[in-house]
């Protein structure tokens, strides 16, 4: 049986080293597609870069540059889904976006995550979480959500949080780390 390459190990969340040919070009389409968007002038078609850019942009959703992500094949967004300025999706697994969120500026979604074990990082492994933002929800400025969270549908994410766990359908939470409002 043939061994794994380093993308295959990466997009199974699994320990992987971003190392190789295959994750050296992924990097570079981005890289170009990313400049591309976020210096295009006013005639930009920026809603094309998007759609190759990304594995999917539903209808009426807007991103407003600057813009940053690892790869974008990973990332899904929902129809009417709103991204201001500033925001940075570490894409080594699936983002997943449901219509209609507002996400405000300088917004970091992580699913990149490193091993707690010193000895596996320093040999350059990381592994991904994935996560999934329900439909309709607002994230505030600033707001930091690591891997492997799940945000239900209508919930809010008071600005500057830090969510480190799951977020319930319809629950506000604020904070670092983020808990529900009571």
């Amino acid at each position: 049986m043939a061994e794994r390459s380093e993308k295959e190990k990466m997009l199974a969340g699994e320990l992987y080293r971003a190392v190789g040919p295959e994750i050296a070009a992924d990097q570079r389409r981005a890289h170009r597609l990313l400049d591309a968007y976020n210096s295009g002038g006013i005639d930009a078609d920026r809603a094309a870069l998007l759609r190759e850019l990304l594995a999917s942009v539903g209808e009426n959703t807007v991103i407003r540059p600057p813009f940053f992500c690892d790869y974008g094949f990973n990332i899904r967004l929902g129809s009417g889904v709103f991204v201001n300025f500033n925001c940075v999706f570490l894409d080594v697994v699936g983002i997943e976006i449901g219509d209609l969120c507002q996400i405000g500026p300088a917004v970091q979604i992580y699913t990149a995550d490193h091993p707690r074990d010193p000895a596996l990082r320093r040999a350059g492994y990381e592994s991904g979480k994935p996560v999934r933002i329900g439909a309709n929800v607002w994230i505030g400025g600033g707001a930091i959500i690591l891997p492997g969270v799940t945000v239900g549908d209508d919930a809010v994410i008071g600005a500057g949080s830090v969510v480190t766990r799951d977020v319930p359908p319809g629950a506000t939470v604020v904070g670092n780390p983020a808990r529900v409002r009571g």
